[in-house]
């Protein structure tokens, strides 16, 4: 199989991440339930991956990341925990429904919410989006890039609208975080979501959230921490508010690893083998009859994504026969971004996506795009 459904999830990961697991099934405890040797191995492994996530994102301190199961659970936490009746929200139409769907639930218990509409290549208006901003307006949620088009929002002007206007700045890094460098205190974000599975390489069933020093999040989820039991109320210091019940700890070791090795390689070194792939995607395919790539190809900066449809053909029967004639693994259908595929015109028919990993290799691309010649 060639393998090019990355937005989804990265399928090969690093081999320290499959050892970093392997050694956590065999010696790891419970984080803060005892104090036997097991128990504070997994304390110490965890509390060790705080660090580096802290590091990698430059939060404050360790204990501003809330360790979650992923991007939606990470994002559910936040958007249901920081708005009440009576704030407005600001988001975009290039969100995946782990945004949209809880702010739709956050506007059905009194929330206001404004969507920003894109333009025909799936570029957002910053003067559209300050000009949105109300005397109640409590935040800006937005993603980092589009999982349909690739397509990027710049965070930093963003960032600088929020802060200007006295409102908090949360992003999904779903398609970013490991690909591209954030640096949350730098780019003025208040939350950020992310996910262990993608970008990160690391395994599934690992993500968090950094919370900023002075943002408080109402807990979605209250139960065993392993501290202050006789408390009738979950803990309140972070990172234990978010943190409810026993931790992924075999999955964040195997995160732990997935970070070790970025540093270890560099993001810049992988993001730069996943461009050029996607570039040498897209020159062969763009100029092909009846193929429609969407998104902005001009930006230097996007995900290494390449999203298209062939002729009039529905996007699942391209994408199976990629699959069982050619052996190429892609993502036809909805990719749950509605209102991206509402403002493309693509509702009935969905589309193709490619996705990029730096493990993928030019002799993959040149087949997958003879592939498509030949369909």
């Amino acid at each position: 199989m060639i393998y090019m459904d990355n937005a989804a999830t990265t399928l090969q990961k690093p081999e320290e991440v499959k050892q970093a697991i392997l050694y956590a099934l065999e010696h790891m405890g419970n984080a803060g339930r005892g104090g036997t040797e097991a128990a504070l191995d997994a304390s110490r492994s965890i509390y060790a991956v705080r660090e580096k996530l802290a590091d990698f994102f430059n939060a404050e301190r360790p204990t501003r990341i809330a360790f979650t199961a992923n991007s939606t659970e990470s994002l559910n936490i936040a958007l249901k925990g920081l708005f009440q009746p009576g704030d407005h929200v600001i988001t975009t139409v290039l969100e995946h429904n782990s945004v949209l769907r809880p702010l739709y639930w956050c506007q059905e218990q009194g929330v206001e919410l404004t969507i920003l509409n894109c333009d025909e290549k799936g570029n957002l208006s910053y003067e559209e989006m300050e000009n949105a901003v109300r005397d109640n307006t409590k935040a800006i949620v937005c993603t980092h890039a589009s999982n349909l088009t690739g397509n990027m929002i710049d965070l930093k002007r963003v960032g600088q609208i929020a802060s200007k206007k006295h409102i908090l700045f949360v992003v999904d890094a779903s398609q970013t975080a490991g690909v591209y460098p954030i640096d949350v205190q730098e780019l003025g974000v208040d939350v950020l979501c992310f996910t262990g599975h993608k970008g990160l390489l690391g395994p599934q069933g690992t993500g968090g959230l950094y919370v900023r020093e002075g943002v408080e999040i109402r807990p979605l989820l209250c139960g065993g921490s392993g501290v202050d039991t006789y408390n009738m109320h979950h803990p309140s210091q972070m990172p234990t508010a978010l943190e409810a019940g026993t931790l992924n700890g075999h999955g964040i070791a195997g995160l732990g690893a997935a970070i070790d090795y970025l540093n270890r390689i560099g993001i810049d070194v992988i993001r730069e083998k996943e461009l050029h792939l996607m570039r040498r995607f897209y020159d062969g395919i763009s100029q092909i009859p009846d193929v429609k790539v969407y998104g902005d190809f001009t930006a230097e900066e996007r995900a290494p994504i390449v999203t298209f449809n062939l002729g009039d053909y529905d996007s699942s029967e391209v994408s199976d026969e990629l699959n069982e004639v050619y052996g190429i693994a892609t993502r036809p259908g909805a990719h749950c971004a509605p209102l991206m595929h509402k403002a493309l015109g693509t509702v009935e028919q969905g589309a193709v996506r490619f996705s990029f990993s730096h493990y993928n290799t030019e002799e993959e691309v040149d087949f997958a795009i003879r592939a498509i010649k030949e369909l």
